[in-house]
């Protein structure tokens, strides 16, 4: 597996290259924030990769240094962007603009590996809640400001949950914009697996990516649905259903 294609996207760009799909978030300007555009993308990808042979684990990043992504773009949100309806075909009926951010909720198992490298908050929990391996670099920070704006914060916390401690989660939710878990706290809690220096955050994660994807691409997406399964399962159902993987 050498060089592969390369797509165009407006808000994302994507390369695939020795059997990974290189995703970036690429609206550096607004600190990566998603608009309706990006998860329109987003969506597509995924959905587009759980048929493509020639890709066995993709790497989702973003462009630039001081931000991984700060969540929705709130601009472009009361702006009256009307792509984060465009499914919806109603105002009476709410569509969650970040449900399709993630792999899984695109039913994708194949490996996907986040680098995160700056600021990961509020909506990139969408992202990273759904990811396989997190490495970041080490001036990366990850929280949610969401109740210092007097919102609660809710599917964000409840996908981190399955990732990190209770009292880990709690705590980042709960100080809102006040507190930011560093690189190396998150290291130390099991969100992130690898803490690297910033110049070194794209080759770690291509040896990381590459390495994965040296192997059977059936096996991969076994392993990958059935270590889901068994966090979201008690141990016996999941010991029940493993022949199934």
């Amino acid at each position: 597996m050498g060089e592969g294609r390369a797509a165009s996207y407006e808000a994302v760009t994507y390369e695939e290259r020795n059997g990974v799909a290189w995703v970036t978030l690429n609206r550096p300007d607004v600190h990566n924030a998603f608009n309706g555009v990006m998860a329109r993308e987003l969506r597509d990808i995924w959905r587009g990769l759980r048929t493509n042979d020639d890709v066995r684990v993709a790497v989702l990043t973003a462009a630039g240094e001081k931000a991984f992504c700060t969540g929705i773009d709130r601009m472009a949100a009361m702006g009256g962007d009307d792509t984060f309806l465009e499914h919806t075909g109603s105002p009476f009926m709410f569509e969650d603009p970040g449900q399709q951010l993630g792999p899984k909720s695109n039913d994708l198992w194949k490996p996907v590996i986040a680098a995160v490298n700056g600021m990961a908050c509020g909506g990139a929990f969408y992202m990273l809640g759904e990811v396989d391996i997190i490495i970041a670099a080490d001036h990366a920070t990850f929280f949610d400001p969401h109740t210092t704006y007097g919102m609660t914060t809710a599917f964000e916390a409840m996908l981190m949950l399955q990732r990190m401690p209770l009292g880990e989660i709690m705590r980042l939710s709960l100080t809102g914009n006040y507190e930011r878990m560093s690189a190396e706290r998150a290291h130390q809690v099991g969100l992130v697996s690898e803490v690297v220096p910033g110049a070194e955050l794209g080759e770690a994660a291509r040896r990381l990516a590459e390495t994965i994807a040296s192997q059977p691409s059936i096996a991969l997406q076994g392993t990958v649905r059935a270590i889901w399964a068994a966090q979201e399962l008690s141990r016996s159902q999941a010991l029940a259903m493993g022949f199934a993987f």
